[in-house]
């Protein structure tokens, strides 16, 4: 049995020397037990040919930091992977399928980031090998989804194979965008009681981000389930009809999470032509109340400037009471405009 990694090696998130961030041997019983790189190599080169001892291994997990350029040159020595992965590995595309080359399946997924702040940039591929008795997966950026899965497994939960495993990194996802779905809903949540009691202090922009955040994710993640199901209905022969269905029941729930997403999504444009509208009338109430000063003040404007003329001929001039008649002069023509823009204003609004 290979020997356990030290702790200073499994504290080191970032992968040992060869880009390892984790791995593990998984018992007969489905308990991992971590190893390091070397002895994974051991193990990978003689996992065809197990001893008769009963506690051999029966499949192992090894996560790559991808980052570290010796982790490539690992998988490429060591692991037997097809070639396939290794050009998902270099063909820039992003998008998430899951495809079988000869007995092994790889896929490309997409997973939110460790410290996933509700930002569109916040996601990372996760590309991913599985066979008969090795899972391998490896990201260049820490992300969330593996990074539970990694801890449920050092906590001692079994898991029976590779299928298995593959089943719980689904489900582990799943939990994450539920997560996620929860967060922006009580976002959302906040910023709806706002707007109905009237004093919204959350500017669309903010909407728009976490709207982008949903369509970016949505986008990225929607071809799963489908890309699964197509898969499962051709699976490997080395996998179990009973992780079959569980992988079948794990789709069904994602497809779920992202039926909440997109609901969130409407929600949220809802949300944004409310505000939208609440923002358009009160700018259409200023625009009134400016209209009418300008209004009140032409009046007198047009008085002032007649009766400030320097010529001959000014009426009341001359008239002990003229001030007083173009007073009322002016504040007669000040009510009749003002009165004849309130009832246009009235009957637009009644109409």
């Amino acid at each position: 049995m290979p020997a356990i990694l030290s702790e200073a090696t499994t504290a080191n998130y970032g992968g040992d020397e060869a880009g390892l961030i984790c791995g593990f041997l998984f018992d007969g019983d489905g308990i991992g037990r971590p190893v390091s790189s070397a002895d994974a190599a051991e193990w990978v080169q003689g996992a065809g040919h197990p001893g008769p001892d009963a506690v051999t291994p029966r499949f192992a997990w090894l996560h790559f930091n991808l980052s570290q350029v010796a982790a490539e040159r690992w998988l490429v020595r060591h692991a037997s992977l097809s070639d396939d992965f290794f050009e998902m590995l270099h063909d820039g595309l992003f998008s998430t399928r899951i495809e079988r080359a000869d007995q092994a399946l790889t896929a490309v997924i997409n997973d939110v980031h460790f410290d996933f702040e509700l930002d569109a940039s916040d996601i990372s591929t996760l590309w991913i090998s599985v066979d008969r008795r090795l899972v391998v997966t490896a990201r260049r950026h820490p992300l969330r989804s593996v990074d539970h899965l990694r801890t449920a497994v050092n906590r001692g939960e079994a898991i029976r194979s590779t299928s298995d495993l593959l089943e719980r990194l689904m489900r582990t996802q799943a939990d994450v965008l539920v997560g996620i779905v929860r967060s922006v809903t009580d976002h959302i949540d906040k910023i709806e009681d706002q707007l109905l009691a009237g004093r919204l202090t959350t500017k669309r922009s903010r909407l728009g981000g976490l709207r982008r955040v949903l369509v970016r994710l949505q986008r990225l993640l929607a071809p799963e389930p489908a890309a699964l199901f197509r898969l499962l209905q051709n699976p490997p022969g080395w996998m179990a009809p009973n992780d079959v269905q569980e992988l079948r029941a794990a789709t069904e729930e994602f497809s779920v999470v992202l039926r909440d997403m997109q609901a969130l999504q409407e929600r949220i444009k809802l949300l944004q032509e409310e505000i939208a509208a609440s923002v358009n009338e009160d700018n259409n109430r200023s625009l009134f109340v400016l209209t009418i000063v300008t209004v009140l003040a032409l009046p007198i404007n047009i008085l002032a400037g007649l009766f400030g003329m320097n010529v001959g001929g000014i009426p009341l001039a001359e008239d002990a009471h003229g001030f007083w008649i173009l007073l009322a002069l002016v504040f007669g023509f000040t009510v009749g405009a003002g009165w004849i823009v309130v009832r246009k204003h009235r009957k637009d609004r009644q109409g």
